[in-house]
């Protein structure tokens, strides 16, 4: 009789089975990830997200959160890029998601969206110097200025370039405020971030979805967050060419990283632009639409990862 259940187990959660063929299926599914929910590595498989860069789109990372809190989903380990190194950040230290959706709703508020609307190019010329991000800087350090990757919650990895030699650098330990301001700190127009002898700018430039570092930090099983925008006209500013060729970079660079994940979900934000503060709230709920609909597949691919462990406790 308990082989014919680890047999039945293991069918069920093969590639290509059906999702639920009986109500006993059900059964055991349910009973199979209640099994994931209330264990710890390494009886299941370590998770962990990985949040790629996108500016005020990126904030569709906090709907995908929602969405797997709500589904029980676990998480183990975090990897953010720009937006996602913010986001992350906050989630990582605890922080209730009821806090972070406040951040996207009072964007303007903090006047997030200045340090980007606000830049004029011909100052900037003859200025002769780069800039610094005030309000970014000052949300930043209000939210996370006292942590430490030490002090977190979950582990968290946070990306950035090294400016003067292309490097990715993954943030692992020390301050998580300089981590995070260094991540999200846009090349060419915000003055890189000096830190332990580099010179330090957005890290989708080098890796915008960072499966390896969830990897790295520990994960065996991977989802990634990413965005996907359908802007279509000509940027109309040479801030907004810019970020759009960061951008485009950060969007081809995105799709090795993604095959590299075992789960992907991809939000579609409609024309929100990396710059639109605005519509931070809107960028969640797309997220939290897309993350809710695509549940049911991602708890069945985890399901399928870790089959082979479970079973072996049944």
């Amino acid at each position: 009789m308990r082989k014919l259940i680890l047999l039945t187990a293991v069918a069920l959660l093969l590639p290509g089975a059906a999702l639920a063929q009986s109500a006993d299926d059900a059964l055991l599914r349910d009973a199979m990830w209640t099994r994931i929910v209330n264990s710890k590595p390494p009886a299941r498989p370590s998770v962990g997200l990985a949040l790629s860069g996108g500016g005020a789109r990126g904030f569709a990372h906090t709907g995908v959160l929602e969405a797997l809190q709500y589904s029980g989903f676990p998480v183990d380990y975090v990897a953010g890029t720009s937006m996602g190194a913010l986001i992350g950040a906050m989630y990582a230290s605890g922080q209730p998601l009821e806090e972070i959706w406040a951040f996207g709703r009072d964007a303007e508020t903090h006047k997030v969206g200045r340090d980007f609307k606000g830049i004029r190019v011909l100052p900037l010329i003859f200025a002769g110097k780069l800039i610094s991000p005030t309000y970014i800087t000052r949300f930043i350090e209000g939210r996370l200025g006292g942590a430490t990757f030490e002090t977190l919650k979950k582990p968290l990895a946070c990306t950035a370039m090294d400016i003067r030699t292309g490097e990715k650098v993954v943030f692992t330990d020390g301050p998580v405020g300089i981590a995070v301001r260094a991540s999200v700190n846009i090349p060419g127009i915000f003055a890189p971030i000096q830190y332990r002898q580099r010179y330090l700018v957005d890290g989708g430039v080098v890796d915008n979805v960072p499966v390896g570092s969830a990897r790295a930090l520990g994960a065996e099983w991977v989802l990634a967050s990413v965005m996907e925008n359908t802007v279509n006209k000509n940027p109309d500013t040479v801030l907004m060419t810019l970020l759009q060729v960061i951008d485009i970079r950060g969007s081809l660079l995105s799709r090795e990283s993604e095959r590299n994940a075992d789960f992907v979900v991809r939000t579609q934000v409609g024309d929100i632009t990396v710059a639109d503060f605005d519509r931070c709230t809107e960028a969640g709920e797309s997220g939290l639409a897309e993350a809710w609909r695509r549940a049911d597949e991602a708890r069945e691919a985890l399901l399928i990862y870790a089959a082979p462990r479970l079973v072996e406790k049944l």
